[in-house]
């Protein structure tokens, strides 16, 4: 059988998807004129099914075809009006819309759209496709929304539903009532949908649900109803998800459940010993609940079990010597539980578990090992030879890595953790890594010396080796991880230059931290078009020149990180075109001359946190550049949630993993320095004191209606403060102090309940202090270096007496350019 669906690699170019539907549209027509005996080419191609009677296309399956490109409303393939099944999945479409023309295809009973990089949101012309049974649109990495139509439009809609998959589909909505009258689904999946409120129980009681995948919504909640042994349930999922209640002892009941999955969640009481029961049993996932008593002995009977996973549980007594009885587990984690220490026990079971290929101990706090935590590599790990993924982390595991282990699975092993623990290092110079097929490696937070470890796999997802004490410069060989996602170097004494590969050796990576070294010289100007990346962080290093131009070709930037370097530019203003930059830090460098204004009033649309700060800018204040920061003038926040980048998933073993990488800084606040490991969704901030800004403050600021921190201090700033200030409802932090504004402190800033810092020292202010809510708890500092000013918290009382000097009083002026030079 011929095929026209090529296999990707990065030698060959990505098909048009228009050019090859035409292809086939040109070849289908034949059947019209004669020829409809007649097996024609392209009905034999791999992906196309034809109607052997009339010829007509109805099943087109283009997965994994490589193919790029727009789908737009005039695309050849709604002329293919016979499809009975469309399947585009894993292919690139450029983040182009789902057009309405995909009403078009009116026969559709399976559509499948996943993994393709669609975007905005999904048509309501998509729900006229009545005859659906199967609707596949997720993991489309968050872009797609379906909120407008909504998810009970969806339910009302799409009556014939059997399979309904809308993964990583941004909904933002409750579970509608609805989707329980779906008398036929078979299978859903609404995983990280940003779903909340309460799930509606009366779905788990549906006749043909077998599959139930709720996962990473991080707001919904519910409960486990109780079950009737007339359910088909094969695999329940809610991990990290808000359930809560107690596991009914009818969950017996679900004789054909393989998986359950219940991690990161709020499920509490014990353990039922019906759990026992479950024979076909193959995945049980307990961890992050806050379950009591004792561990069941029963678990021993599930002699299915594959996988067994406890973490941050409650659990009295001891770990029951009945896992032994397991045999058939192959991955097995029991980590930072609090069994209790009471009782003596030991895991000499483990090594009958002669078919582990996943073993997680991290942070392990179980007795029968030397000490709380482990606080060497266990022995057991002599005898195996065939683990996949080993995790040690978080233990006190101290010394140098011994030699047996580097022998331990050495052609099988793909994700190792030992981060967080005392580890020093290798125990040589070069230390070429053992394990053939490593993707992952997790190292960071310890306290390792010498060179970097140079990877002997070139398929490395995760190379993490912060917060320890490396040195040397990075090695060539990370050039060749042209799968790479995330590398974190961040926090070590490394040096010497960045690699000219650094920006274009690996178009999947997301994550790139090297903050906290010793780097030198120019950032490389080599980052591709077509990069993955979201995340740069740089600072903390000796890097010099300019900002590369080459990151404009970086659109899915969202955090940037150059501050504390020796960068010598003016401001980039061109970074303004990157859609989706949320954050940009360029503090402590040579940055010098004016801000120019936005050419198109559309830069920087996303931007929440700008830190200019400690350079040399020069000019008025970029007001036509407020204008343009939407992200900053949303107030609503209905979800706390932290801003973070989310790495592709991977596969180890069968099981999913989301990667993160949140954003982390140190900001000045509130008047001092304060370090942010993760931030929040409802930060936005303007840092940009410590420069050479002059003129007024524009009232353009007061538009940005969802900023929290405004820090301006230490520029040359005069005029007055804008009374229109008081439209900040949210702001916290308001920081003017050493300038040269002149005037009253406006009343309307008595309106700001949220304010909880205001610094306008060292200024040229008069008059009265606001009085009443929030400024009857602020700091007499705060004023000082304004002696026009009177009322609380000063000493000095308003009144005739006690009049204000005049604004051009050349005494005060002095003073104050004084003070501003000192400061």
């Amino acid at each position: 059988m011929t095929s026209v669906l090529p296999c990707c690699n990065s030698g060959k170019a990505l098909p048009s998807f228009s050019v090859l539907l035409k292809i086939i549209l040109q070849l289908i027509p034949r059947l019209h004129h004669g020829a409809r005996k007649k097996k024609i080419a392209s009905c034999l191609w791999d992906g196309i099914k034809c109607n052997e009677d009339t010829g007509h296309v109805i099943r087109l399956d283009l997965t994994s075809s490589c193919l790029y490109g727009s789908i737009n409303s005039s695309s050849s393939l709604f002329q293919l009006v016979h499809l009975e099944w469309l399947v585009l999945s894993n292919n690139h479409f450029n983040f182009s819309e789902i057009p309405s023309e995909i009403k078009n295809l009116s026969r559709l009973t399976a559509l499948s759209l996943s993994n393709s990089s669609f975007s905005g949101q999904i048509p309501a012309e998509l729900l006229e496709l009545s005859k659906l049974e199967s609707l596949d649109l997720s993991f489309n990495n968050f872009h797609l929304k379906l909120q407008n139509p909504s998810l009970a439009n969806l339910a009302d809609k799409l009556a014939n539903l059997k399979v309904l998959h809308l993964g990583q589909v941004n909904i933002a909505s409750t579970v509608p009532h609805a989707l329980a009258n779906l008398s036929s689904l078979f299978f859903l999946s609404l995983t990280d949908c940003l779903l909340q409120g309460e799930f509606p129980a009366e779905i788990f009681q549906l006749l043909e649900l077998a599959f139930l995948t709720l996962t990473y919504n991080h707001h919904l909640t519910g409960y486990l109803p109780e079950f009737h042994n007339s359910s088909v349930l094969v695999d329940l999922r809610l991990s990290h998800t808000r359930f809560s209640g107690k596991i009914p002892n009818s969950i017996e009941n679900l004789e054909s459940l393989y998986s359950l999955g219940i991690r990161g969640c709020s499920f509490s009481g014990k353990l039922p010993l019906s759990l026992g029961n479950l024979t076909k049993l193959n995945h049980l996932y307990l961890s992050g609940n806050d379950f009591s008593g004792e561990l069941p002995a029963s678990l021993g009977k599930l002699s299915s079990l594959k996988t067994l996973e406890i973490i941050l549980c409650n659990f009295s007594g001891k770990v029951p010597d009945s896992l032994g009885n397991l045999t058939q587990l192959n991955s097995l984690t029991i980590s930072v539980t609090n069994f209790s220490e009471q009782n003596s026990y030991s895991l000499s079971w483990i090594p009958k578990l002669n078919q582990l290929t996943y073993l997680d101990l991290s942070g392990s706090k179980i007795t029968g090992f030397r000490s709380c935590n482990i606080s060497e590599f266990p022995y057991f790990l002599h005898n195996q030879d065939q683990l996949v993924s080993l995790d040690l982390s978080s233990n006190k595991i101290a010394g140098q890595v011994p030699q047996w282990l580097l022998n331990v699975s050495t052609k099988s092993l793909e994700y190792l953790n030992f981060s967080d623990n005392l580890l020093s290092g290798f125990g040589q110079d070069l230390f070429v890594l053992p394990w053939s097929k490593m993707n992952t490696l997790d190292l960071g937070f310890n306290k390792l010396q010498g060179p970097l470890p140079v990877p002997s796999s070139v398929s490395f997802y995760s190379y993490l080796v912060s917060n320890n004490q490396l040195t040397g410069e990075i090695p060539i060989q990370i050039c060749s991880l042209n799968g790479l996602h995330a590398l974190d170097l961040s926090y070590n004494n490394l040096s010497g230059m960045l690699p000219d590969c650094l920006g274009n050796f690996s178009v999947e990576l997301s994550a790139l931290k090297l903050q906290a070294n010793n780097f030198y010289g120019i950032i490389p100007q080599t980052f591709m078009n077509g990069t993955n990346l979201m995340m740069i962080d740089f600072s903390n290093n000796s890097l010099q020149g300019r900002v590369p131009k080459s990151l404009a070709n970086c659109v899915k930037l969202k955090f940037l990180h150059l501050g504390d370097n020796q960068i010598t530019d003016v401001f980039p203003s061109w970074l303004g075109t990157l859609p989706e930059l949320e954050v940009l830090i360029l503090k402590f460098n040579n940055f010098h001359g004016e801000i120019e204004e936005p050419q198109t009033g559309f830069e920087f649309p996303k931007l929440r946190i700008i830190d200019l700060s400690h350079n040399r800018f020069t000019g008025n204040l970029p007001s036509k550049h407020f204008h343009c920061w939407n992200g900053m003038k949303d107030i609503k926040a209905s979800n706390l949630t932290y801003l973070q980048v989310k790495l592709m998933p991977y596969d180890v073993l069968g099981f999913t993993y989301y990667g993160y990488a949140d954003y982390s800084l140190t900001m000045s606040n509130k008047g001092i320095e304060i370090e942010y490991p993760k931030l929040s969704n409802l930060i936005a901030a303007i840092i940009l004191l410590d420069n050479n800004f002059v003129g007024e403050i524009p009232t353009s600021i007061a538009s940005l209606k969802g900023l929290r921190t405004l820090n301006l201090s230490n520029n040359n700033l005069r005029g007055y403060i804008p009374s229109t200030f008081n439209n900040l409802t949210v702001i916290e932090s308001l920081d003017l102090s050493s300038n040269k504004l002149t005037g009253q402190i406006p009343q309307q800033l008595a309106e700001l309940t949220s304010l909880a810092f205001f610094d306008v020292s060292h200024n040229h202010l008069r008059g009265a202090i606001p009085q009443g809510t929030q400024f009857s708890t602020f700091a007499n500092d705060w004023f000082a270096g304004n002696p026009g000013l009177c009322g609380e918290p000063l000493s000095r009382k308003c009144g005739n007496s006690e009049a204000s000097p005049a604004e051009d009083d050349p005494v005060i002026s002095e003073y104050e350019i004084v003070h501003s030079k000192q400061g």
